[in-house]
């Protein structure tokens, strides 16, 4: 993989990491329902970024692929499960 493509890759995930703090820490307090969203989804699509360009899984074969983001995907999902829950037993 090329340095260029390296280099934007990392600046992608900079941008996404100062987007996500500032909807997570720069918001007034009751913080609206889409910003856990956004943070979530680029949380996720910085985890696909990382595992693909970095861990070098573009390159490799499908199943490693689909088992890395699904592990990815099904951490989140649990996440969520588990704060609908905790939310619902409030």
């Amino acid at each position: 993989m090329s340095p260029r493509r390296i280099n934007a890759v990392a600046l992608a995930l900079l941008a996404a990491t100062a987007l996500g703090a500032l909807l997570a820490g720069g918001l007034p307090s009751p913080k609206p329902a889409w910003a856990a969203w956004v943070v979530a989804a680029l949380s996720i699509a910085k985890g696909a970024l990382v595992a693909l360009v970095f861990m070098g899984l573009a390159q490799a074969p499908p199943l490693w692929r689909r088992l890395v983001l699904g592990w990815l995907v099904g951490v989140w999902l649990a996440m969520g499960v588990a704060g609908w829950l905790g939310a619902a037993t409030a």
